[in-house]
């Protein structure tokens, strides 16, 4: 099942407050980005994190989910109505994501 495009900008909306959000759609999903680094993706209409050592401390409850087959676990966002939350695990995810690769 393909994500829909309303989830996208509804997640899009909530991740308002930071800036440099980019996204690329990819096999009907969408890869989101933050200032360059792949930070996480909606799958199935569920928006996902990489398990990053900020994110499960700040979301210790998460579930940890399949983006899709074959794939490593991500962390279910569940708090995405909250908006300060997700600026603070983002800013916080940041700092451990690898630098994007050189093409």
């Amino acid at each position: 099942m393909a994500s829909s495009k309303e989830y996208l900008e509804f997640v899009l909306e909530q991740l308002s407050l930071l800036d440099e959000i980019t996204y690329r759609a990819m096999m009907g999903e969408y890869i989101i980005y933050y200032r360059g680094k792949v930070i996480g993706g909606i799958y199935d209409d569920r928006f996902l994190v990489k398990q990053t050592k900020s994110a499960v401390k700040l979301m210790p409850d998460a579930e940890l989910e399949l983006p899709y087959e074959g794939a490593k676990e991500m962390l279910l966002v569940d708090e995405i109505e909250n908006k300060e939350f997700l600026r603070e695990l983002f800013d916080a995810m940041y700092l451990e994501l690898p630098a994007p690769k050189k093409k």
